[in-house]
């Protein structure tokens, strides 16, 4: 089995309870085991020229699995989850009302058409950083460094709920 960390968020709709269903449904899929969920944040959010301020504020956090599913099937499953629950891709960073993102598999360094692991932004996103840190206080990110010191160079806000 694979240790997957999964970041959440959601700034649309019932936001907690969008996140509640959608750990539940990661927990329950086949070839999944649910290792911990982190606490949940409270961001401004990030659009694509920066903090908007005006927008819904996001929730986030992270949940980490371990898994036999490959990383693309890992993908494919948190895709089809955010879909039941109302994502749309209308626009790069938008509003949605589910956002479920792969960080990180076993250290592994993917980069294709589907998928870049890992996560190419997370390194900086204290949003990702902190709730990481808090169920994996000795985690690395391959290529970047511990979250640890990672976390501590971020400096967007990140409220704890």
């Amino acid at each position: 089995m694979s240790r997957a960390v999964v970041a959440f968020g959601a700034n649309l709709g019932d936001r907690e309870a969008t996140i509640g269903a959608a750990v539940r449904e990661l927990a329950d899929a086949p070839g999944m085991r649910l290792v911990a969920v982190s606490p949940v944040y409270e961001t401004p959010a990030v659009k694509l020229d920066g903090v908007d301020r005006d927008a819904p504020r996001y929730l986030n956090g992270v949940v980490v699995l371990e898994t036999d599913l490959e990383p693309h099937a890992l993908l494919d499953l948190l895709q089809r989850i955010e879909h039941e629950h109302g994502r749309t891709r209308d626009e790069r960073w938008g509003d949605r009302t589910l956002d479920l993102d792969l960080i990180d598999v076993d250290g592994l360094r993917i980069a294709d058409e589907r998928l870049e692991l890992p996560h190419p932004r997370a390194w900086e996103r204290a949003f990702v950083l902190q709730p990481w840190l808090d169920v994996q206080p000795d985690a690395e990110i391959a290529g970047r460094g511990r979250v640890a010191d990672l976390r501590a160079a971020a400096t967007d806000e990140v409220v704890r709920r």
